[in-house]
């Protein structure tokens, strides 16, 4: 079992979505439960894909294609999980501000939030503080994502976070700020509750402001 797990995590960093696919359904005809093929097959490749990048070892193509991989043996997965299992660590709504079409960023921080454990809600790009507001009363997320690539539009992060305040739900939801022009400093100045310089943080940063870690 626990070699059938480490091939499936090995081909997942790889970026080998048919040979996910193909070990997740060998791992299910020997009867191994859903959520032990996503945890200790699954989440742990994409674990070390996170590791990795942080580090430096992989860059954002390689963490793409094994995203990719990712969604393959999801996609076999996901039908069969229960919903607590695959919202396991929490849900997590992220869109890009709006004014803003930039979304590689944001999709690569989904991306390895979903293989980390989280539920993830993609709102895309372009989107409006009353967007945002929309998802967190019919999701009720932990958390909260905005990335912004351009300075004129980081300013739409902050009138998202006083849109939550407005409507009673700041303190319902942990908001994390990101993308190339925003830094720790405007976070803090926002009111944002963690940054993130890239998608592998982001991943730690949210189970740290959960207290997951």
């Amino acid at each position: 079992m626990e070699a059938l797990m480490n091939e499936i995590a090995q081909a997942l960093y790889n970026g080998e979505a048919e040979k996910v696919a193909e070990l997740t359904r060998k791992a299910l005809e020997e009867g191994l439960s859903p959520e032990e093929i996503l945890n200790k097959g699954l989440i742990a490749g994409m674990d070390r894909v996170g590791r990795d990048f942080r580090d430096g070892i992989l860059f954002v193509p390689e963490v793409l294609i094994a995203a990719q991989a990712m969604k393959a043996g999801m996609q076999i997965l996901r039908p069969l999980l229960t919903e607590s299992a695959i919202s396991g660590l929490g849900t997590f709504v992220i869109g890009t501000v709006k004014g803003d079409l930039h979304d590689i960023g944001k999709n690569l921080v989904a991306m390895m939030m979903e293989g980390a454990g989280f539920k993830v809600v993609d709102l895309g790009v372009d989107t409006p503080p009353e967007k945002f507001i929309e998802a967190i009363k019919n999701h009720k997320p932990q958390l909260l994502g905005m990335s912004a690539l351009l300075t004129t539009t980081m300013v739409e992060m902050k009138r998202v976070i006083e849109a939550l305040r407005e409507a009673g739900l700041r303190d319902k939801v942990k908001v994390m700020v990101g993308g190339a022009p925003v830094t720790q400093e405007y976070a803090d100045e926002i009111g944002a509750d963690g940054y993130a310089p890239n998608a592998s943080l982001a991943v730690e940063k949210a189970k740290e402001l959960l207290g997951l870690r």
